[in-house]
């Protein structure tokens, strides 16, 4: 790569944006930064900022954009984000970008997954997920143990807010908070649209294109 690959997947919920970013991040061997784990390993080694969502996250409130971006500042400063580093569930708005921005974190590529609602509901309808945090589906991606996970043996469940009526409330707030985000990166010159496509490896070869183009 001509240089570090800074990337944020875009996509609605059940575009099979997880699935991607696991993908290349194995593929150019960088981290995945989900900002909930971020926020509970910070909790977890009483770092500043893990101290200060603490306090939030004990009263069951959010904790705010200024915290979560100070987590994430104080995670891409490790060893293993020097070659790159995949933002998994950060931004989820235009205020949360610019605070991102602000923090000096310069995002070079950012994958927008496109699939069309209807689609999404189906999709999200043959969900799977495990205690453990792996993923499946019953088509695009199924385990190899049927009802169980591959990795560690656990009986899959079926997550309450995959249902339809659940699914089409969160698109709602999607389109309303998160696509925007479209446009900011596009006015940026760092955002490429992957059309998601029935097969996850069919999806994969598009996203490897558009990001190899992205950062020749």
């Amino acid at each position: 790569m001509s240089k570090n690959l800074k990337l944020i997947f875009l996509g609605a919920p059940g575009a099979g944006k997880g699935t991607q970013s696991d993908i290349v991040a194995e593929k150019y061997g960088i981290p995945t930064i989900s900002t909930g784990n971020m926020i509970r390993e910070a909790i977890k080694n009483n770092t500043e900022m893990g101290l200060a969502a603490k306090s939030y996250t004990e009263k069951g409130a959010l904790v705010p954009d200024e915290v979560v971006i100070g987590i994430i500042a104080e995670r891409l400063a490790k060893d293993d984000c020097q070659n790159g580093f995949i933002l998994d569930g950060f931004p989820r708005t235009v205020p949360q970008a610019e605070a991102l921005d602000k923090m000096g974190v310069d995002i070079n590529c950012v994958v927008s997954i496109e699939v069309e609602d209807d689609k999404i509901v189906e999709r999200m309808g043959g969900r799977r997920v495990c205690p453990c945090g792996a993923s499946y589906h019953t088509v695009y991606k199924p385990s190899a143990k049927g009802e169980f996970c591959d990795k560690c043996g656990e009986k899959l469940i079926i997550r309450k807010d995959d249902a339809p009526e659940v699914v089409k409330s969160r698109l709602v707030i999607y389109h309303e908070q998160t696509e925007p985000l479209k446009e900011f990166y596009g006015k940026k010159g760092v955002l490429t649209l992957v059309q998601g496509q029935e097969e996850v490896q069919d999806t994969t070869a598009l996203t490897l294109k558009a990001i190899e183009d992205a950062i020749a």
